[in-house]
Order: structure tokens, then C-alpha cells, then sequence
């Protein structure tokens, strides 16, 4: 596996590639051409301007289910997975089933030679605009090893757009997912996409776990990429590099504006076993 871990210098910085809708999601689409070619785009523009990697990532598809997807998204997802693979193969490259599908995102990952997956939901239960969604850290991880997948888990703690169903903590949800989960970079997330996370709970489980590999994952923006950089080893960026329209494409400015404010220049991600 390529490590999720801090550069030695910065955090790395992972852009969104967020598709279109595809050709069966409930909004119409523009056809699977058209998506593809704008993910392509937006990839190129993030490699160009600097970013370590990024997450391919069915974000036009809502509203989603909270359950196994339809299996036009995971070939679809997989033409493009392969695409962006074979465009930017220095890249870490990830897949992110919505709303929770981690099945379907090992699949795409290993047949495109994707180095992550973001699972929402890993470990728990949470109410969520889809209802109730209970994470399968068990069954991930025995898929992963039955396909002999080198592929890591990003997991969400506390994810946005969702409530757990009882008090708990963010160090208590983080100990789970990380020790109990056994993901293998957490993520950290605002209430809703593109809204800023709370910096004090990254400062609480860097506390509690500081051997955990963290990333922030929502409402970054140079200046909150700036306050946080210390504290996190990677940044996942959608919304800002978008001006805030998530259906426009990747500006490549903001991407460079956005990597001077992690720090440092594009580099060659290590490719050191994980050590999960």
C-alpha cells in the first residue's frame, strides 16, 4: 500500500474529482463520455497544480442510496477509475462509493489499481439523509482480503451529513474506527460538505491517538489549510477549488493557491508499505 501519511515537510493535499451524474442516477446525465472527460479534466488540473492525489467520487448521483448501488455505477466508476489511473499514475489515487457502498468501492479500486477508499461510515451506526446506516468494518476488511486488494481504508469519524445515535465522543468515535476498525487514515469532516471542521477536534484525537494518520476532510480553504497544517497529514479539498459550485470544474489557480498554503511543491508520494 502507498502510505497516507504526512509528507515529511507538509500534509499532502487530495482533490475531489466529483462526477457528473452517471447514466442511471436519478438526475439525468450527460452521458458517460462527458463524464469521463470531465473527470479527466479536473485529475489533470489537480496533478498540474499541484496536489498529491485524488478521490474519484460519485458525488452526482444523489440523492443516493444508503445501501448497495446498482452495478452500472461500479463499471462506470471503474472505466473512469482506470482512466484517471492510466492520466495521472504518480498520483494516490481513491474511490469513494456514495453513500456508503465500501463493497463496491474495494472493487473499483482493485481493478483499477486505486491505492485507498473513503468509507463514510465505517464502524457504528448513523442516522444520515438516508436513513440509518450501520458501518461494515468486519465485512470490508474480509473483502479486502479475499480479493488480495493492496488497498487502504480512509475512514470518516462522526461523518458530515449524519448524527450518531447516541453521545460520544470524537476521541471515543476515533479509538473505534481506528483500533476497533482498523482503518487506516481518519477523516474529519465540518456538519455538511464544504462547511470548516472543528479544529479542536483534530488537536483532541491527535491527542488520544497521535500514531493515527489524519486528514481533514471538509470547508478547507487556504486560510483554515494554513491553521490546521501542523495537526493533520492530509487534506481532502472539493468545494473551495470549485469557487463553491460542486458542479463546475477544478479551478487550477485555487489548487496552487491551496498547496502554497499546505506548504511545499508537488513530490512523488512514497510507496513504503502501510503500516496497517
Amino acid at each position: 500500500m502507498r502510505v497516507l501519511r504526512q509528507h515529511p515537510e507538509r500534509p499532502l493535499l487530495i482533490g475531489m474529482v466529483h462526477l457528473l451524474p452517471l447514466p442511471g442516477a436519478p438526475t439525468p446525465s450527460p452521458g458517460l463520455a462527458a463524464v469521463q472527460e470531465r473527470a479527466l479534466a479536473d485529475a489533470v488540473t489537480l496533478q498540474k497544480g499541484g496536489a498529491d492525489g485524488m478521490i474519484v467520487e460519485n458525488y452526482g448521483d444523489a440523492p443516493f442510496t444508503a445501501g448497495q448501488v446498482d452495478a452500472w455505477t461500479v463499471a462506470a466508476m471503474t472505466r473512469i477509475a482506470i482512466a484517471v489511473r492510466q492520466a495521472c499514475p504518480e498520483a494516490l489515487l481513491g474511490v469513494n462509493v456514495l453513500r456508503n457502498d465500501a463493497q463496491a468501492a474495494l472493487a473499483v479500486a482493485a481493478a483499477s489499481g486505486a491505492d485507498f477508499i473513503r468509507v463514510n461510515i465505517h464502524t457504528g451506526t448513523m442516522a444520515t439523509d438516508q436513513g440509518l446506516i450501520t458501518g461494515e468494518a468486519r465485512q470490508t476488511l474480509l473483502e479486502r482480503n479475499r480479493l488480495g486488494a493492496s488497498v487502504a481504508v480512509a475512514a470518516d469519524v462522526l461523518v458530515k451529513h449524519a448524527a450518531p445515535l447516541s453521545a460520544i465522543s470524537v476521541e471515543e468515535a476515533a479509538r473505534d474506527t481506528w483500533f476497533r476498525g482498523r482503518a487506516d487514515a481518519l477523516i474529519i469532516t465540518g456538519s455538511a460538505t464544504g462547511q470548516p471542521l472543528d479544529p479542536t477536534h483534530l488537536q483532541k484525537i491527535r491527542n488520544a491517538i497521535p500514531e493515527a494518520t489524519l486528514w481533514a476532510g471538509s470547508g478547507l480553504n487556504p486560510s483554515t489549510g494554513r491553521a490546521c497544517r501542523d495537526l493533520i497529514d492530509g487534506a481532502i479539498v472539493g468545494t473551495w477549488l470549485r469557487g463553491g459550485d460542486l458542479t463546475a470544474p477544478v479551478d487550477a489557480e485555487r489548487v496552487r493557491q491551496m498547496r502554497e498554503a499546505l506548504g511545499g511543491e508537488l513530490s512523488a508520494v512514497s510507496h513504503q508499505p502501510s503500516a496497517r
